[in-house]
């Protein structure tokens, strides 16, 4: 790859939510932003090579997709009433105030996280929209068509157009009641980051977790009581302070190899001052929350200086208590990790065998049972169950990872 063509790349992981956010503000129309967002980026593609990478790419990209977006508006608008073009294209007064915190992608998420948008098409749009992530990438993570992906967005801005929902932070008032899911799309934007679904892509996104932590900062600045976006940033700052030691020479690794004198200790310190708070609400009746929980379970890893030192007692106590939140099958696939750890991979894997008819489809349920097969010395097996979680798993450094873990059974 060419210096330009990582700058080009760089650009758009970087620039892509701030753009689109920009010419949202600005014309209030997400079509309208995201195809001026792609058309300056396929503009940077063919003019960086022969001008030169400008000295301030993200300007430049949101001045080149503010003219692809004015064009577009002045060809549609031909047919149309000339005023409200003028009106569009030259309005240069200065913008109503939008909410206590002046952010554009915190805007764009609260309109993508609308509730008059199903869950599942909120969460795909913001990925689209402020993850930038393609079509494919986001087909891939809900495992369907990417065609069905696609009309599923383009319904979705379909509506958030018809129905007027505003580009703006909602109202103290209502801003409880959204955040929820809010904080669903933000943590899957960030897991996406954290372990990216697309062959195609690095690994490890710094740049969807790094929003997605600049995100839940500011929606903690503004719900500084609200447990659970205290926990959703801890349960962030925690996985994020692992990520310089999560890959190597493009192989994923895993929790129990990776050198602990790598994590980030700011971060770590930040998180589990942010879960004693939430402990010492619990302590005053306050019930936690998952991400509360999930949270007090990441705090427990990275306070073991050994992984020989990790406190599983705890960590499996504290999965009793989620699995009573979310009995979804993939916390119970994670709960059977840590009772390998306490009663022993045979009680364990019986555990993730009956989770088979909701999780075949899951690499990381191969992956688990792949790893309990090998401490029982069921070599064949665990080679096939190795295999299956290789074909369905799409991030490049994990596949390494299991593939190298397969190929060294006998």
């Amino acid at each position: 790859m060419s210096d330009v063509d990582e700058a080009v790349t760089r650009a758009h992981h970087d620039e892509w939510a701030r753009v689109v956010a920009a010419l949202t503000r600005r014309f209030g129309d997400l079509d309208v932003a995201e195809e001026a967002a792609a058309e300056a980026f396929a503009t940077a593609v063919e003019r960086w090579p022969a001008d030169g990478v400008p000295p301030n790419p993200g300007a430049w990209l949101t001045t080149t997709a503010q003219r692809k977006a004015i064009d577009r508006i002045r060809r549609e608008n031909k047919r149309d009433d000339k005023h409200k073009e003028a009106r569009m294209v030259f309005h240069d007064d200065p913008p109503e105030p939008l909410g206590a915190i002046d952010d554009d992608r915190l805007r764009l998420v609260f309109t993508c996280c609308h509730p008059a948008l199903a869950m599942e098409t909120r969460v795909a749009l913001t990925l689209r929209m402020v993850g930038g992530l393609t079509m494919p990438e986001i087909a891939r993570a809900f495992l369907v068509a990417e065609s069905a992906m696609g009309q599923r967005i383009t319904r979705a801005k379909a509506k958030i157009k018809a129905a007027r929902i505003p580009y703006r932070l909602p109202s103290a008032e209502d801003l409880p009641a959204r955040v929820s899911g809010v904080l669903a799309v933000l943590f899957l934007v960030f897991n996406e980051g954290y372990l990216a679904t697309g062959p195609g892509t690095d690994p490890v996104r710094h740049d969807l977790t790094a929003e997605a932590i600049r995100l839940t900062r500011l929606i903690h600045a503004l719900l500084p009581d609200d447990g659970e976006v205290a926990g959703l940033l801890a349960l962030m700052l925690l996985i994020e302070a692992r990520r310089p030691a999560r890959v190597s020479a493009g192989e994923l690794v895993a929790l129990d190899e990776q050198d602990r004198g790598a994590w980030d200790v700011a971060l770590i310190a930040e998180g589990h001052r942010l879960v004693r708070e939430r402990l010492a609400a619990a302590a005053a009746g306050v019930a936690p929350g998952r991400y509360q929980i999930l949270a007090a379970i990441n705090a427990v890893h990275t306070s073991a200086r050994d992984v020989r030192d990790t406190d599983w007692s705890q960590i499996l106590a504290l999965y009793d208590q989620l699995v009573r939140l979310d009995p979804s099958p993939v916390v119970a696939l994670n709960r059977a990790i840590a009772v390998a750890e306490l009663d022993g991979p045979e009680v364990a894997l019986a555990a993730v065998d009956r989770l088979e008819h909701r999780l075949a489809g899951y690499h990381a349920y191969h992956a688990v049972r792949a790893d309990l097969l090998r401490r029982l010395g069921r070599s064949e097996e665990s080679r096939a169950a190795y295999g299956k979680a290789i074909e369905l798993a799409g991030n490049t450094a994990e596949t390494a990872y299991l593939t190298r873990r397969r190929d060294q059974l006998r």
